[in-house]
């Protein structure tokens, strides 16, 4: 018979991963002008476009889709120590790019990113022009970066990106306790899939339906944790809401 730790820590080993595919995706007035960019690589200003918005509204979404139709390098910018090796690939897609360590190595990768004509798209949670940098080149070069919002997300959208956290968990939740979630939680899409997870999670461990009483002890543990001023875990790598693959 299973602990109820080892129940709860079985959830948490078995949660998926964010799906970055095309079918997992769902496009949103938020995310329209961001979809338009991509399909226009040639007209991006010094060859670089930057998508900036909060966690969990589609931008690392929409870099995945766009390097994978594109045949795009991916990087994740905290992971940024060293330039890969030359010649630069045609297409470079760079994920929390606000979080590089060293701004060096950035400034580094767009000077030669422009020198051998290479698109770079860029990902943080503010317009690179709002970075705090320090070094007057690197500043320079991200002020003259093309900048699109990402999101927010609408109702709609977050109503079926709901639904589809729960498909994806193979979890039982009626749509009017579902309705009732989306009332009483934040408009964020990382808030969703927050409560999803602690949601699977609870159902594992007391090995109860999900039903208006389980969703209400969930909601009411997320509220202890300050709900109102939540973040998802790990900063901006939370998964996301985004654009459309047909524009793609």
């Amino acid at each position: 018979m299973t602990a109820p730790g080892e129940a709860r820590q079985l959830a948490l080993e078995l949660a998926p991963e964010p799906a970055y595919t095309a079918a997992d995706f769902i496009a949103t007035p938020g995310n329209q002008e961001a979809r338009a960019w991509l399909t226009r690589p040639e007209a991006w200003p010094h060859g670089r476009l930057a998508l900036w918005g909060e966690a969990g509204e589609g931008k690392t979404h929409l870099l995945r889709l766009w390097a994978d139709a594109s045949a795009a390098a991916w990087f994740a910018g905290p992971r940024l120590r060293a330039l890969p090796s030359p010649p630069l690939p045609a297409r470079i897609a760079l994920d929390d790019a606000d979080l590089c360590p060293d701004e060096t190595m950035l400034l580094h990768l767009l000077n030669l990113a422009a020198e051998q004509q290479t698109l770079v798209l860029l990902a943080g949670r503010a317009p690179p022009a709002r970075w705090p940098v320090r070094l007057p080149d690197l500043s320079s070069r991200l002020r003259a970066t093309l900048a699109v919002r990402v999101g927010p997300t609408d109702e709609t959208s977050l109503a079926a990106l709901l639904a589809r956290l729960i498909a994806a968990r193979q979890l039982v939740v009626a749509e009017p306790v579902q309705a009732w979630l989306l009332a009483r939680l934040p408009r964020h899409p990382a808030a969703l899939r927050e409560v999803v997870a602690r949601l699977d999670r609870a159902a594992l461990a007391t090995r109860a339906p999900i039903g208006r009483a389980l969703a209400a002890r969930v909601l009411a543990e997320m509220q202890g944790a300050d709900m109102q001023g939540w973040e998802p875990p790990g900063g901006g790598a939370s998964g996301d809401v985004c654009a459309a693959p047909q524009l793609l």
